[in-house]
């Protein structure tokens, strides 16, 4: 803990030292961003008139106080007399804004690139991509996919070319866990749509549908299917979203969005830009974690914060529009679905695909399992939690459980009875082994409760139960 704090402190000495030129808004427009701007509004009027709405504009923060840079800089370059960089980075905004940069410097959004390398990576650099994409930062090629889709949400490190200009590969990039060329990492811009920073914006659920969304992380869609969506997107003028206080139950009651829950105020919490600061599973692994687990292995302070005490500030939210036994059952019911995917499928399924491997090609994705596997995790199984963490019955459901399973029971068993097979009649003794062990395995996840129905072995008890709810049900809905 007390390298981690060091660690925080050191970065946010570092931080203090930020080129950009103010640490509070100046009484006055400075004369360096009225040359900035005398030209601007004729060659970037778009920006010009964002700039204008903003409440830097109000504030008589311009151009320079954000855009200035020092000589030696490694993005650095002369414009007009004066040194300045393209990027205005988490540590240039640090200067006015220190607790908001800290906080998001510690979240999970600034350590999104971290996924660079994983297998989310090498799907697109290499399943989906080539090398084919040759810039002067990449004179070996890069995949245009990794660019154009991981890149743009989870960030990569920007690569400064001479007298400042950025690589096209890294540049443009908005990417939640950009490395920039000052080191620091993140994007305000992100959600802060540079050059009005609209709270607006940033308090609208399309604002993070922007990345989260889609087969894998698709909180957008489920929101919308949630009760919270369809009270947000029928009620949306009476949201207040540009009002500087928002506070649920005082200014609005008519259905939160992303931001109400994950980091807006409460009548008793502030703001935060840490994104997991009231998130009490991590549902992100093959098997969900509590969040102070995923923090610890990413090196974030969170893995001193418990989930416990998240999970209490979130309630904190709830108890804005809903009673303590509502949000108490709620969270019964969230659990039960995060517990019963790891113990029925993230938990077996992984130890199987583990004992699987000896008997796979060597290349991942390569095989018929990788990408069953894949799908039941990354895919359907976060699907599956996810739509229960925000109330959305068909992705819980429908696009959760029921294709975790076909996945499971169908795909999945039917590939390593194969492999078994082929395992078992290999003449090399290594595979004969895997195999059996494999084949033992198996038999005992399909012979544990959960999964005896699968090979009917399901108890007297238990069949006669099913067939008395099917006779309550028949009578209650043939007539």
């Amino acid at each position: 803990m007390i390298k981690q704090v060091l660690l925080s402190a050191m970065l946010m000495l570092t931080w203090n030292l930020a080129s950009a030129s103010v640490t509070s808004p100046p009484k006055v427009m400075s004369e360096k961003s009225k040359d900035c701007y005398d030209c601007h509004k004729d060659e970037t009027p778009g920006i010009y008139k964002q700039w204008g709405e903003s409440k830097h504009f109000g504030a008589n923060v311009g151009c320079y106080e954000c855009h200035a840079a020092k000589k030696g800089e490694k993005d650095a370059f002369k414009h007009k007399g004066e040194y300045i960089a393209t990027i205005v980075s988490p540590k240039d905004c640090s200067n006015c804004h220190e607790t908001e940069a800290k906080e998001q410097m510690e979240s999970h959004h600034a350590n999104a690139g971290n996924i660079i390398g994983s297998l989310d990576n090498l799907l697109a650099e290499v399943v989906e991509g080539n090398s084919a994409l040759v810039t002067p930062g990449f004179p070996e090629g890069n995949s245009a996919i990794a660019v154009n889709g991981c890149w743009q949400c989870h960030g990569a490190p920007v690569k400064v070319l001479e007298k400042g200009k950025l690589d096209p590969a890294t540049w443009p990039n908005t990417g939640v866990g950009r490395i920039n060329p000052d080191g620091s990492k993140g994007a305000c811009t992100a959600c802060h749509s540079r050059h009005n920073f609209s709270i607006a914006q940033v308090r609208h659920p399309d604002t993070c549908g922007r990345c989260h969304l889609g087969p894998d992380h698709p909180q957008k869609e489920i929101y919308e299917e949630s009760p919270h969506g369809v009270a947000f997107f029928t009620n949306e003028a009476k949201m207040n979203l540009g009002s500087a206080k928002w506070i649920p139950g005082e200014d609005y009651n008519t259905g939160p969005t992303c931001a109400t829950c994950h980091m807006s105020a409460t009548a008793d919490l502030p703001v935060t830009h840490d994104v997991g600061a009231r998130i009490s599973w991590n549902n992100r692994p093959p098997k969900s974690v509590r969040p102070e687990v995923a923090d610890k292995k990413m090196g974030l302070p969170g893995q001193n914060v418990s989930w416990k005490k998240r999970r209490k500030d979130m309630k904190n939210v709830c108890s804005s529009c809903h009673g303590k036994n509502f949000v108490k059952n709620f969270y019964i019911q969230y659990d039960s679905v995060v517990n019963l995917y790891n113990d029925k499928f993230g938990g077996p399924g992984g130890e199987l695909y583990k004992l699987a491997k000896p008997l796979l090609r060597p290349a991942k994705f390569s095989n018929k399992l990788d990408w069953i596997w894949f799908k039941i995790w990354h895919h359907e199984g976060r699907r599956m939690r996810m739509g229960a963490s925000m109330q959305a019955p068909d992705y819980t459901h429908w696009l959760g459980a029921f294709m975790v399973s076909e996945h499971f029971y169908i795909n999945m068993m039917d590939e390593l009875d194969k492999l078994i097979a082929k395992g078992l009649a290999s003449k090399d003794p290594a595979k004969v082994k895997a195999a059996k062990v494999l084949q033992a395995k198996k038999e005992e996840v399909l012979n544990d409760k959960n999964h005896k129905w699968f090979d009917n072995k399901m108890s007297a008890a238990e069949k006669a139960k099913r067939k008395k709810a099917a006779a309550v049900f028949k009578a209650r809905y043939s007539k």
